[in-house]
């Protein structure tokens, strides 16, 4: 009888890591031949602290093959990475989050896997992200990104602190022999290389182009009407996005471009999404949702003003946005909407009387922490869906005002402003919201960027303010 190889190189398996590998795959075959389907055999193993996890992803990825990276550095060096697919759930519509969510318990429900230990997301993970709008990502530009898409990877590395860990999970089904099994786990974990993330060109040859999709004159003309829309009486806010594009003389280099994001916005989330030959990156700031048990936490961002490099004037642009007024009302819409859409799950909410500064490398926002004790263990994917889309990327109210985003913006925003995380198999997790973004296809890359419209919106202000925001991405595409 064959016996599998062992696995040479930094990622071997040990002897016993080995044998439990095989137990597993052996009890998960057998339990597929007894209920039918495909059944997940799962271990995870320690690494050394000197890991990467994200560097490991990038220079290990395969063409085509799903990679994920999300990362939130200065959060005691949060990270949790992902290589390949054991399966994808993938659904569209408006009870997409609540399917996914109920195909993940199903998935994992008969897993043979470790206990949870170690860092969050050590262990099976699904990771993925959701489109804005419910049949979001239809346009040929966000081919691949499913209005709602979760990954079981190959492969996961998680790391806080010190901890890094790394999960195998392998989909075993009733005609699945072990050793053929375990020799394409051998062969895949023979083919990780710790390497470091790659760098940017510092001197291109050849400039690059910036360009937007649609002429500032009609970003104007769109805040205009909505503001119009508002004090009439229609609605009390609406969030509109612009893209601009940037064109390069060769390929843009997700690794290095997450890289400098990654070095760059050390409190952000910065993440990268990779699905056939395109990247969905960004280093956003807001937190959507994050569970772990019955504890709940977000974070209500809205309100902006640029940053200098002046402390003094930085400080009083600081002031500047915490006593306007009309950033303060747009602030107080998010804050009212996640606190409501909280207590319909939980025991209690609470959040800050006053909003703080977030204060990133080239912007701040007004931003009120929030959090919550659930009264019923509902997952991250469905409390996802029960926030998204929040006032600070969508609107208030929301039936007004999700139908007027596409026919003002004239864009599909695809996963632009959606959620983007992971979720475990106790349903912890977490997902932030894609803000500061854009997806990377050969030489060109699409920038997102929005800004909430009030009674009192300026057109010409509001453009300004996505300037800054696509000051984030701009510098670091247009190298």
């Amino acid at each position: 009888m064959p016996t599998a190889r062992a696995t040479r190189g930094p990622f071997a398996l040990s002897a016993s890591d080995r044998a439990r590998l095989r137990e597993r795959v052996e009890r998960a075959i057998g339990l597929a031949r007894r209920v039918g389907g495909r059944c997940l055999a799962s271990i995870t193993t320690r690494l050394d602290s000197s890991v990467d996890p994200c560097a490991v992803v990038v220079a290990s990825r395969a063409t085509d093959e799903r990679w994920f990276c999300f990362e939130q550095p200065e959060r005691a060096a949060s990270a949790l990475a992902a290589l390949g697919s054991a399966a994808d759930l993938e659904a569209r519509g408006t009870d997409r989050f609540s399917e996914l969510g109920a195909r993940w318990r199903t998935l994992v429900a008969q897993a043979i896997a470790d206990p949870p230990d170690g860092p969050p997301g050590a262990g099976p993970v699904a990771v993925g992200g959701f489109a804005f709008a419910p049949d979001g990502g239809d346009s040929p530009a966000w081919t691949g990104f499913a209005a709602a898409s979760l990954t079981l990877p190959a492969l996961s590395f998680a790391r806080r602190g010190g901890d890094t860990r790394m999960t195998i999970n392998a989909m075993a089904g009733a005609d699945d022999l072990t050793d053929q099994m375990l020799d394409r786990v051998e062969s895949r974990l023979e083919g990780l290389r710790a390497e470091p993330l790659p760098l940017l060109d510092p001197d291109p040859a050849e400039p690059s182009r910036v360009r937007s999709a649609m002429p500032p004159e009609h970003y104007e003309e769109a805040v205009d009407r909505a503001a119009q829309r508002i004090r009439s009486g229609e609605l009390d806010k609406l969030v509109l996005a612009r893209e601009v594009q940037v064109i390069t003389a060769h390929p843009h280099d997700p690794g290095a471009v997450f890289g400098v994001l990654r070095d760059a916005f050390p409190g952000c989330f910065v993440f990268a999404v990779g699905r056939g030959q395109s990247t969905f990156l960004a280093a956003s700031p807001e937190l959507l949702i994050r569970r772990e048990g019955l504890r709940a936490s977000t974070l209500a961002l809205a309100g902006s003003m640029r940053r200098s490099a002046d402390p003094a004037v930085d400080d009083h642009l600081g002031e500047q946005l915490l006593q306007s007024e009309k950033d303060r009302e747009e602030h107080a819409i998010v804050v009212r909407r996640i606190r409501a859409t909280l207590k319909r799950a939980a025991v209690w909410v609470t959040a800050a009387e006053e909003p703080v500064l977030a204060r990133m490398a080239n912007i701040q926002h007004l931003a009120t922490p929030i959090r919550a004790q659930l009264a019923d263990p509902v997952g991250a994917v469905e409390l996802a869906g029960r926030l998204h889309p929040t006032p600070a990327v969508g609107g208030d109210p929301v039936d007004r005002s999700l139908p007027l985003i596409p026919a003002l913006e004239g864009l599909d925003r695809g996963w632009y402003a959606g959620p983007v995380g992971w979720i475990d198999a106790n349903e912890d997790g977490e997902f932030c919201v894609a803000l500061r973004c854009s997806l990377l296809a050969d030489r060109l890359a699409r920038c997102y960027a929005g800004v909430g419209v009030v009674r009192d919106s300026d057109p010409r202000a509001e453009l300004a303010e996505t300037e800054v925001k696509f000051a984030a991405l701009l510098p670091v595409l247009a190298a």
